[in-house]
């Protein structure tokens, strides 16, 4: 099978992640890492045996590089992705994807004109159980879906954050409940605050509402002494509860409670994996730029939702 050769923008915490990934899978070939920070780019780049860049203009001309993952701060992802875009790169941009859904919009069109991929990073969705729970939805086994609960606290980043909560952490509960009820939200309120009054919000409850009453509950924050990642997906048969830090998926019913037991993977290189995959066998990827643009907007709404303190309804 033929390699696809990919590199990564950013060499944060999550870049690394990519860079180690992407040497370990059998349809890539990681070809060079770029970073802003000349030292920390060598050294990644001398860590997986690859070419450093302090410019992404001078990587994005190697002809060896077809793809490339974007993990730079989240107010320059939007630029760096369209740099790759019109390099002629396919793109796996991380999330918020844009620092807003004008941002997006010219991403999806890019790409678009220029007949490439462009994938967002909803980890979430990789994980066995959710994708368990989608299933369920869609055959029913769980009844009728009525809510779902979503859960995503902990204590404040150690990074300096150039988003809030809402488009930093909430964003990946608004994809994973498009996902699971695969429909669009009509409406969301939203309530958000900042407690350590920092320039963004640090807590948000969303309350997302679909057509036929069925509703959905996030809540996130920084401010928590410990780190709760669960969703709770309740329907007319069963209730189905995900830890997604033990990936431990529980099913009740009137009858009886089940725990499937599922082999833990790694949910980073099951999305990198289906990215280089849908490149090399021309098909959509599981997690779209769409998808991403959907997200987004919807993460608007409930900050604006917040500011005016009005439930704002949704453009389908």
């Amino acid at each position: 099978m033929r390699k696809l050769g990919v590199a990564v923008i950013g060499t944060g915490f999550w870049g690394k992640n990519h860079a180690r990934v992407y040497t370990e899978l059998a349809e890539t070939d990681l070809i060079a890492i770029c970073d802003i920070d000349a030292e920390r780019a060598r050294s990644v780049a001398k860590q997986f045996g690859v070419k450093s860049y302090v410019n992404t203009g001078s990587m994005l001309k190697n002809k060896d590089i077809e793809a490339v993952s974007i993990c730079s701060w989240s107010t320059s992802l939007a630029k760096e992705a369209l740099k790759a875009l019109k390099a002629g790169k396919h793109v796996l941009v991380e999330k918020p994807m844009a620092a807003n859904s004008k941002q997006a919009q010219k991403l999806l069109q890019t790409a678009e004109k220029e007949a490439l991929h462009l994938t967002v990073g909803f980890l979430m969705r990789f994980i066995p159980g959710l994708q368990h729970i989608e299933r369920a939805v869609k055959d029913r086994t769980i009844g009728e879906l009525v809510c779902a609960t979503s859960k995503r606290v902990s204590q404040w980043p150690e990074r300096i954050g150039d988003v809030g909560v809402v488009k930093d952490t909430a964003i990946h509960d608004i994809d994973v409940m498009r996902y699971i009820f695969n429909e669009d939200p009509i409406a969301v309120y939203g309530k958000t605050g900042n407690m350590a009054h920092t320039k963004f919000e640090d807590y948000a409850q969303l309350m997302l509402t679909f057509e036929g009453g069925k509703t959905a509950f996030i809540e996130s924050n920084w401010l928590t002494p410990y780190k709760t990642r669960t969703l709770v997906a309740t329907g007319s048969k069963a209730i189905m509860k995900l830890d997604y830090i033990t990936q431990e998926l529980t099913i009740e019913n009137e009858k009886e409670t089940l725990q499937p037991r599922y082999p833990v993977k790694e949910p980073l290189k099951l999305e990198l994996q289906n990215f280089a995959k849908s490149i090399l066998e021309n098909e959509k990827p599981l997690a779209t730029g769409e998808d991403g643009l959907k997200a987004l907007r919807i993460a608007e709404a409930a900050l604006k939702s917040s500011a005016t303190g009005r439930v704002v309804k949704l453009k389908q």
